[in-house]
């Protein structure tokens, strides 16, 4: 289904190798559920990056980017303010994530983007 909304919210973020495990289980089981139910957050959708092999000027490469983040997730919203609610700042709060896996998080990038066409 196509991007319906004006707005996406990217939060990117790595975690150590032991860590891994718990932290997509929270944000998989608990954190995304949470963020969902807020109002204005219409659909999320969790990436892990990879090397990127592509053509470039007639060249075969292959990118990877070290001091990227290894996991994002697209938050697609209504509008910035979804951000700054009340209910927003209840669920980012909600289970296991803030005082289990929070702590591990590092390389943290949060964007917003306005959608232009």
């Amino acid at each position: 289904m196509p991007i319906q909304t004006r707005y996406l919210f990217s939060a990117a973020m790595s975690v150590p190798p032991d860590k891994d495990a718990l932290f997509n289980e929270v944000y998989d089981k608990e954190h995304v559920p949470a963020l969902l139910g807020v109002p204005g957050v219409i659909a999320v959708a969790r990436f892990k990056s990879e090397p990127v092999t592509m053509m470039i000027g007639g060249e075969r490469k292959t990118i990877v980017i070290e001091s990227e983040p290894a996991y994002n997730a697209l938050y697609e919203i209504e509008s910035p303010a979804v951000l700054t609610s009340d209910a927003w700042a209840k669920a980012v709060e909600a289970g296991r994530w803030a005082a289990h896996v929070r702590p591990y998080t590092t390389n943290r990038r949060h964007v917003i983007y306005r959608r232009i066409s």
